[in-house]
């Protein structure tokens, strides 16, 4: 272990909770075929590279002198299960369409100009820092551009969100899947999070980088864009365990380079998002289907030595499984209070959330008690993000959003 990360556990003041076991004897009990589920048996981890590319996953030491030192943002803190002079806040999707300033920004660029461009992508981060005074700045990006790096098309339609012009319709199509460096092919991203780093350093405002999970890309791989029943997915899924296992192994490769490249990059938090596996899969199929590449990928993300955060949406039916694939932090949709999700994973474990988003759609007065009653199940305990269980919505009113931002600061100040 790193002496990042020997620290970081001294810090926690409780005994070592592994992030996640390497999976790659995991194989349920009626597996047709161990081929079919079972890790590629290469030489080293399963998601680790081999050759050259094998070099630039490695995650440099923290400098002497720095590891023994207590983070004082609250959000670190919080990530980490310290306590905090107050509940830290961010919201998901905080730099967006409700913001008139970023729309302003999006009638001259389009969105992966933006993405691609590391001042425009810094400036939009920027933008709820500047207007909100929220506690952590998240990269603007979007999950979707490290599959063009693999080989997919990609674009962003107005009016119909995301689409892959070359969708996955056969195992070769997985074969023929690359699994570029993430310095090759989201430098842009990379240098974004240089940039609102050195900016926001003074502030003492973590910079957050995120991926998504692999059964979320995977599904929009292979469904061309978004879906509502995941069809297409789950045929292939079941269709062809073998070529299924071989795409979520390349698709966690994959991120857990480009998640560790924004570790190096300056991200002083990682968070993973995986929207679609709680809506599209029953307990069992997610067991046998997903976990064994999430613990995979959430061991990789162990050796980054910051905090990361587990956030899956539609899980509380087998919260206790998500969470047990990895991260520090897990992060909560709104579909379970904070005092039920905590009776599951256990009162030491940090979580983030979790405000239904619509509540911001409402008069103050109701917002403010909605998040009042997030607060008071919190009641005050360390290892709380304040945050919503999924994005904003474009139709947010920006007042509401600088008065929650000001509510949760001020009702948690001690």
């Amino acid at each position: 272990m790193s002496r990042a990360g020997q620290a970081r556990q001294r810090l926690r003041h409780r005994a070592s909770r592994p992030r996640a076991a390497p999976a790659l004897d995991h194989r349920p009990a009626d597996a047709e075929d161990a081929a079919d589920l079972a890790a590629p048996r290469a030489a080293g981890p399963v998601l680790r590279r081999q050759g050259r590319v094998a070099e630039r996953v490695g995650v440099a030491e923290t400098p002497p002198g720095e590891v023994d030192k207590e983070p004082t943002s609250p959000f670190l803190r919080a990530c980490l299960g310290l306590p905090a002079d107050r509940t830290p806040v961010w919201l998901l999707r905080q730099a967006g369409r409700y913001m008139p300033e970023y729309r302003a920004l999006r009638e001259k660029h389009t969105m992966l100009d933006v993405i691609r461009t590391p001042e425009l992508a810094a400036q939009v981060t920027l933008m709820p820092v500047d207007a909100f005074g929220v506690d952590a700045a998240i990269v603007f990006s979007d999950i979707l551009p490290p599959l063009v790096g693999m080989g997919l098309e990609l674009d962003f339609v107005k009016g119909d969100g995301p689409r892959i012009g070359n969708p996955i319709r056969s195992p070769r199509d997985v074969d023929l899947l690359g699994t570029p460096p993430a310095e090759e092919t989201m430098s842009g991203t990379l240098d974004a999070i240089m940039l609102v780093r050195r900016e926001l350093k003074s502030r003492d405002i973590p910079v957050i980088g995120f991926a998504g999970a692999p059964f979320t890309l995977a599904s929009y791989a292979i469904e061309g864009g978004t879906s509502k029943d995941f069809s297409k997915t789950k045929a292939f899924m079941l269709s062809e365990p073998a070529a299924w296992r071989r795409l979520l192994t390349k698709l966690a490769t994959v991120q857990a380079d480009y998640l560790l490249a924004q570790a190096r990059a300056g991200a002083q938090a990682l968070q993973v998002f995986d929207s679609w596996a709680g809506r599209a899969l029953g307990r069992e199929d997610y067991l046998r289907y997903v976990t064994p590449v999430n613990r995979d990928l959430y061991a990789e993300l162990a050796r980054a030595d910051v905090p990361v955060i587990n956030f899956s949406l539609g899980v509380s039916a087998y919260l206790a499984e998500a969470a047990a694939c990895g991260g520090d932090v897990v992060g909560l949709d709104w579909q379970l209070s904070l005092d039920d999700a905590w009776a599951v994973l256990g009162s030491e474990r940090p979580v983030q959330g979790n405000l239904d988003p619509a509540s911001l759609l409402a008069p103050w007065e109701v917002l403010r008690s909605r998040v009042d009653d997030v607060l008071e199940r919190a009641a005050g305990r360390s290892g709380h993000v304040f945050n919503v269980g999924h994005g904003l919505v474009p139709q947010t009113p920006v007042d509401n959003v600088r008065r929650l931002v000001e509510h949760v600061q001020e009702q948690t100040s001690k």
